[in-house]
Order: structure tokens, then C-alpha cells, then sequence
């Protein structure tokens, strides 16, 4: 007993393995950064010149790497797909056509399933990159780039797992991909475009006028218009502003419900009847129809009054000639994830 325990004793611990997994990783990825040469070049503008799809293809672990390296060059503005080799041989070369370029992930390049395929890859009058770690092998040998993802050993213990193998076919395939992107000129619009749904997109792609209330949820009073009026407007839209209008409909001011309740407090029981015009809030930030929504909630969050920042709930939407035709709600900005 007394032996187990103290052979137990002399186990790594999990935040060891952990941390010497990283480091080993991260020497690979040093030595790879080193070593990396004209060849990434050639592979970028292989697929800048591609005029037809790129197609990822790798089995194993190899295969889950190719899916992420795909996936990434179509977020990015390549037109691209994974091929699993296996079904290759099985009717899915039809998907690849003279003028595409195929990356191929293979450690050894000499994976059977892959290598069935690259005769028929090769007639297809395709170009190929290969990502291996054997410059002798079959598939570096058939391909028109070769990648070097070799390391001395991989991060496992028994050497046996793929791990810093794989790590570095993902980092080599991460930077062909932003070589790529940056040679194209990608913008955030362009990114945001392919991701509507996310954060990015949404930040990017949503403008004020896809998000303010409008219509009988914009509440416009004139300025003569008595406070106890200018309360019914706003329950009426459901909103907590309201826009005051010169006689040409021009935005002359805003009044909150904290406002008319300041009022109430302020005037007595002379509220009521008082005009807005003359106790509203003058010279209030406003948007525009066509700036970003996030552009908008900037403006609403990084309002100060008497030296203290202040947000604010509503904003105004004024068109051209400075009349009010939206309200833009914070919480609605929230809801649509501008944050």
C-alpha cells in the first residue's frame, strides 16, 4: 500500500500536464513560425486566383481540423466546403471541379482514404495544398504546395495522440486564411455580412431606422400643447418621451414622464394646464435614420449632464428637414443585442 501511494505521489498533477501540454505546444508553434516560408505565399495566392470553390479534405483528426479550416475561409469570403475522403470514392469528387483548389490534411500523407483520392483529384485539373509533415510522402509529393506541419513529438505522453500534429495544421490553416482575407481587403462589413445573426453582424449591418419606434409608437405633441395632453400622448404610444414640434414640425425639444412628474412637483396644481414649450427640454441629442444602431447607443450612453454621465432612455430620430419620425429606445437596442 505503502508503495502505491507513494508511486501516486510522483503523478503529475492535472494543472502540470496542463501547463506542460501548452508549452509544448506553444515551442511548436514557435518553431513553426520560424520555419514558414515562401510556401504560404503560393498557397494565398492559390486561393485568391481560385476561381471556383476551395475544398477542405482530411480523415480523423486530420478531417476535424480540415472542417475548421473550411469554415473559416467561407466566414472570411472563400467559397469553400469540406469533402470527407472517404466519401469521395463513393460519388462526392463530383463536387469538385477543374479550377478548384483542395487543401489536404494529412500527418503521414500517406492516410489510405486520401490518397485514393488523388488521382482522380489530380485528372480533375485541380490545384493542391498539402498540410503534412512528411515532405516525402505521397501526398506532399502530389500536391503543388506543401505546407510543413511537422513536429518533433507530439504533446501526449505516449506520443501516439494527435495533438501538437494537429495544432499545428489548425494555426498553419488560421494563418493561410487571414493571409487570404487581408490580400482580399475583408472588411468588418464584409465579416458582418456573413454573420448577420452574431454580435458583429449585428453591430455592423442594423442602422436606427431598423430599430426605432415608429409611427403610433412615436408620441409628437406642438408646443402649446397643455403637460396633462402631453402625458395622454405618451401612455397612448407606450413611450416615456415625447417629441415637441414647432408650427413647420421641426424637433424644438423633448419631454420625459421624469420630466412631466418634475413638473408636477415644480408647478402644482398650475400643471396641468402649463404648455410644454416652455418647460420642455431644449437642444436634445438626436439620430439619424441612417447611422448604425450602434452609433446610436453610443450617443445614448455617453451622455453628461452638469459634468455626470446621464443615459439616456429615448432619442429622437429627426429626417433631413429636422422633424421627428422615430424614437430610438434604449431597451429596444439592448433587446437586439447592440451591445
Amino acid at each position: 500500500m505503502a508503495k502505491t501511494e507513494k508511486s501516486a505521489d510522483k503523478s503529475p498533477t492535472a494543472l502540470e500536464i496542463a501547463r506542460r501540454t501548452l508549452l509544448d505546444e506553444a515551442e511548436a508553434l514557435r518553431t513553426a513560425a520560424e520555419r514558414v516560408g515562401d510556401e504560404i505565399e503560393k498557397a494565398t495566392l492559390a486561393v485568391l486566383n481560385c476561381r471556383g470553390k476551395v475544398v477542405v479534405t482530411g480523415i480523423g483528426k486530420s478531417g476535424a481540423v480540415a472542417r475548421k479550416i473550411a469554415a473559416t475561409l467561407a466566414s472570411t469570403g472563400t467559397p469553400s466546403f469540406f469533402l470527407h475522403p472517404a466519401e469521395g470514392v463513393h460519388g462526392d469528387l463530383g463536387m469538385v471541379s477543374r479550377g478548384d483548389v483542395v487543401i489536404a490534411l494529412s500527418y503521414s500523407g500517406e492516410t489510405d482514404e486520401l490518397t485514393a483520392i488523388l488521382p482522380a483529384l489530380r485528372r480533375t485539373g485541380v490545384t493542391v495544398i498539402s498540410f503534412t509533415g512528411r515532405p516525402e510522402s505521397a501526398l506532399a509529393e502530389a500536391a503543388d504546395v506543401v505546407i510543413d506541419v511537422s513536429c518533433d513529438h507530439e504533446a501526449c505522453p505516449m506520443n501516439l495522440v494527435p495533438t501538437t500534429s494537429t495544432t499545428l495544421m489548425m494555426a498553419l490553416g488560421d494563418a493561410l486564411a487571414l493571409a487570404v482575407m487581408d490580400r482580399r481587403e475583408f472588411t468588418e462589413e464584409d465579416y458582418a455580412r456573413f454573420h448577420p445573426s452574431g454580435s458583429l453582424g449585428r453591430r455592423l449591418l442594423l442602422h436606427v431606422r431598423d430599430i426605432m419606434r415608429k409611427g403610433d409608437m412615436l408620441a409628437v405633441v406642438p408646443e402649446d400643447t397643455p403637460l396633462r395632453d402631453v402625458l395622454f400622448a405618451m401612455t397612448k404610444a407606450q413611450a416615456g418621451c415625447a417629441c415637441v414640434v414647432d408650427a413647420e414640425g421641426r424637433l424644438s425639444g423633448v419631454m420625459t414622464d421624469g420630466d412631466v412628474r418634475r413638473q408636477l412637483l415644480r408647478l402644482g396644481s398650475a400643471w396641468e394646464a402649463a404648455a410644454v414649450g416652455a418647460v420642455m427640454v431644449r437642444s436634445p441629442k438626436t439620430a439619424h435614420p441612417d447611422q448604425l444602431a450602434a452609433e446610436g447607443l453610443r450617443l445614448m450612453e455617453d451622455h453628461v449632464v452638469e459634468g455626470r454621465p446621464v443615459k439616456i432612455g429615448e432619442m429622437p430620430v429627426l429626417d433631413e428637414d429636422g422633424c421627428p419620425i422615430g424614437i430610438l429606445n434604449l431597451k429596444d437596442l439592448l433587446r437586439a443585442g447592440i451591445v
